[in-house]
């Protein structure tokens, strides 16, 4: 009788944070494609699209919603030069790193092919100067569905996918995602083995103040403990696992991209890793 061996996918989230280099990741990239994992890399591009927002003399403005939550505040203006660095630059250059190590890379914002069909909020809701405020002309929403399909089909044909938000409505019209949720999503709908969520942070703190108060595990049944000592962007990033491991992915960790082999590190427990357990 003939074994049917099932490749490991992995979902690795890069974040564009100051310091972050995601053609850092290209090594190690190419070893596991060589190896026969299917990966999808996911990126963000925060800082650099910052920096041309400020040159263009658009500066960014982050939105705090009641929760806490951080976002960032999209115009069309701001989506515009948003897809110039994450569709564009960033995009384009770690598809160039990692097709000069040897991976067969394609890059694709969520727009293309509709690989990540999300719905515009109608209204957000914002804390500034201490009072409420509703925003209801903001280009942003979250990923609802994934192409898996499509992602699946280029997988198979070795290619890897390195995909970029923004991601797109029913209508056709782009909007700002977060990439840490939409790369859940994206785990999620690959039935994918691991995620990933790498970035400038060594993982979820007990006190966001003392750098030794590093949470290593979430099980579970402690969900909701680990949100509540998620701060700031930290935030999405927690809820993004949280979304994973409900939805079925057995591992998710969030570690650092910085430093020498991170996502080694990261796969052998290096920042907080979120694991299936029974629920409570």
């Amino acid at each position: 009788m003939t074994t049917t061996h099932t490749p490991h996918t992995i979902v690795i989230k890069v974040g564009g944070g100051e310091g972050i280099d995601p053609t850092a990741l290209t090594a190690e990239i190419a070893e596991l494609t060589n190896a026969g994992s299917r990966v999808v890399l996911v990126h963000g591009g925060s800082h650099e699209t910052n920096q041309l927002a400020d040159a263009l003399g658009h500066p960014t403005r982050t939105i705090i919603s009641p929760s806490g939550n951080q976002s960032r505040r999209t115009d069309r203006q701001t989506l515009d030069i948003f897809k110039m660095i994450y569709c564009g630059k960033v995009n384009k250059t770690i598809v160039e790193h990692l097709r000069s190590a040897g991976v067969d890379a394609i890059g694709l914002s969520g727009i293309d092919a509709g690989i990540w069909i999300g719905s515009r909020k109608s209204a957000i809701r914002a804390v500034e100067d201490g009072r409420t405020i509703i925003i209801r002309d903001d280009l942003s929403g979250r990923v609802e569905s994934v192409d898996a399909d499509f992602l699946n089909l280029l997988l198979d044909a070795g290619r890897m996918p390195v995909l970029t938000p923004p991601a797109i409505t029913p209508e056709g019209i782009a909007i700002n995602v977060d990439a840490d949720r939409a790369a859940s999503a994206t785990a999620r709908a690959l039935r994918a083995d691991e995620l990933l969520l790498l970035s400038n942070v060594a993982g979820l703190l007990r006190d966001h103040t003392d750098p030794d108060s590093l949470i290593e595990t979430v099980e579970h049944s402690t969900l909701e403990d680990a949100q509540g000592a998620a701060k700031g962007r930290m935030k999405n990033k927690v809820l993004a696992a949280q979304e994973a491991i409900i939805g079925g992915v057995p591992r998710v960790t969030i570690g650092s991209a910085g430093g020498i082999r991170p996502i080694e590190r990261a796969r052998n427990g290096a920042g907080t890793t979120f694991v299936q357990g029974v629920a409570p």
